[in-house]
């Protein structure tokens, strides 16, 4: 039986804006010695503003750093108490900017999307593309509400599930039956669809 570390699969973790959820499974799983990436899918990353009616929005590529030092400037202890701070601090220890799965030409072998939103903006997306090397992606997505607590334990949800797969000798087959007992397992519902690049 395969190890986790010895595991070849390429793992992309997908969310809205590229800075709670998807970053939290992307520390868990690259901690654990997965190769794994991720991204968000939305037009600009947006993170809540000092009323609802305002968020912070920013082009993906804008630096971790240059995000958190524009809501220290704005209002430094609303956005410490909110937790905004603390996890962008986290995400710059991980990578250097959000990306946007739109414009990423890499393949992966299983992309995980954290709200079905996000999932049919991705299947739409490789759907949309040219199939030219019939190379299989597993599209999976587990609803993940977006706060701090949910995305820490979405993290430990995802990287089960990528433990379970990363110890297939034969994903492709065993899908299927993977995904099914980690539904009963976790009591949460999962969508899923195989599609080519």
């Amino acid at each position: 039986m395969k190890t986790m570390t010895d595991s070849d699969l390429y793992i992309a973790v997908i969310c809205s804006s590229n800075m709670n959820r998807s970053m939290e499974a992307h520390a868990f799983l690259a901690k654990k010695g997965f190769r794994v990436k991720s991204f968000g899918t939305g037009d600009k990353v947006k993170l809540p503003g000092v009323s609802a009616d305002r968020p912070n929005c920013y082009e993906f590529g804008v630096p971790y750093d240059d995000i958190y030092n524009d809501l220290i400037e704005k209002d430094k202890s609303f956005y410490t108490q909110n937790g905004l701070l603390h996890m962008l601090d986290r995400n710059r220890r991980i990578k250097q900017h959000p990306e946007r799965f739109q414009a990423s030409p890499e393949r992966f072998d299983v992309i995980i999307t954290c709200e079905e939103r996000v999932y049919d903006q991705v299947v739409e997306w490789i759907s949309s593309q040219p199939s030219l090397y019939s190379q299989p992606v597993h599209v999976i997505n587990i609803d993940i509400q977006d706060n701090h607590e949910e995305a820490t334990l979405g993290a430990f949800i995802i990287s089960d599930l990528v433990t379970r797969m990363a110890q297939s000798s034969d994903l492709d087959n065993d899908i299927d039956e993977l995904l099914n007992k980690f539904e009963s397992k976790n009591q949460r519902s999962i969508l899923n669809c195989v599609l080519f690049y």
